[in-house]
């Protein structure tokens, strides 16, 4: 009986002491159950973006005709005002280049037919003779030609009025040389056209140019104040069209002044020939209206 208590005892203290060593086991808390793979893993936070440009920072300003300036680009972008200047020179160059070749067509007519007729005026016998050579169609138009016809026609309105004796002698042939100079008065009109024209271009071609480029850079450095840029390469193209105008104001006003200078030469030494015809001409009516007498 004694042996069953204390068997029974003895069971008791084993069990409450196993009961208190399984307590603190239970008592904590589970552990959090792991991943089952990789992927579950929280995806990791994005990478820091560059910070963007300040809001205040200027845009750099877009070069007019960048890579591809030239003459036509320079005139279609140019001012207005710019482009007329230019037109205008242009035009008057043209003309200039117009007058040039013209009168050198008139004056190598000139000199030929003049060549003509002096050689048959030097074959004439009498007035009546100069007459009909200075009338035919052969001169007609020519200078000379023209300057004989009228003396000509002078001392036969003379003869007519009965004028032609010793005594009205001088008075014939300075009416003759009267005729003789109003005709010379209309050659030098004549060989004087455009001339007129040629100076003027020559003389002010260049300040018109320059007129223009100075309109064409006072814009340039408008622009450069609007786009609050000194970079050369923004402003060239508007500097380079002003200038421009003043390379066409010297295209057109360089060739006038050659072709006036060289102009003026020939009229200069046909005017000299024409005097020299004169005082030959006066010298054969002198003689003929002394063989009259």
């Amino acid at each position: 009986m004694l042996d069953n208590k204390l068997k029974i005892t003895f069971s008791a203290l084993l069990g409450a002491a196993a009961l208190s060593v399984s307590v603190p086991a239970f008592a904590q808390a589970p552990a959090a159950p792991a991943p089952a793979d990789a992927s579950a893993a929280p995806a990791a936070a994005p990478a820091a973006t560059p910070a963007a440009p300040a809001a205040d920072a200027a845009a750099p300003p877009t070069i007019k005709n960048a890579g591809k300036l030239n003459v036509g680009t320079m005139f279609a972008d140019a001012n207005i005002v710019v482009k007329v200047i230019m037109i205008g020179l242009v035009l008057a160059s043209v003309l200039s280049w117009t007058i040039l070749v013209t009168k050198l067509l008139e004056f190598r007519s000139l000199n030929k037919t003049s060549d003509n007729f002096m050689e048959a005026f030097r074959g004439a016998k009498s007035v009546n003779d100069m007459s009909r050579i200075a009338l035919s169609e052969e001169f007609d138009g020519n200078p000379l030609a023209d300057m004989a016809a009228a003396a000509a026609q002078e001392i036969e309105l003379s003869r007519q009025a009965g004028l032609l004796g010793p005594d009205h002698r001088d008075n014939t042939i300075h009416r003759a040389q009267s005729a003789v100079g109003a005709v010379q008065a209309a050659l030098a009109r004549r060989l004087s056209g455009g001339m007129q024209y040629l100076a003027s271009v020559g003389s002010n071609g260049p300040f018109i140019g320059l007129f223009g480029t100075v309109y064409g850079i006072m814009n340039s450095f408008i622009g450069i104040a609007n786009t609050n840029t000194t970079n050369l390469a923004v402003v060239a193209p508007g500097i380079a069209e002003a200038l421009l105008a003043t390379g066409l104001g010297l295209f057109a006003a360089i060739p006038s002044v050659i072709f006036y200078n060289y102009f003026q030469t020939r009229i200069s030494a046909f005017g000299a020939r024409s005097e020299g015809f004169v005082a030959e001409l006066m010298n054969a009516i002198s003689r003929q209206l002394d063989k009259g007498a």
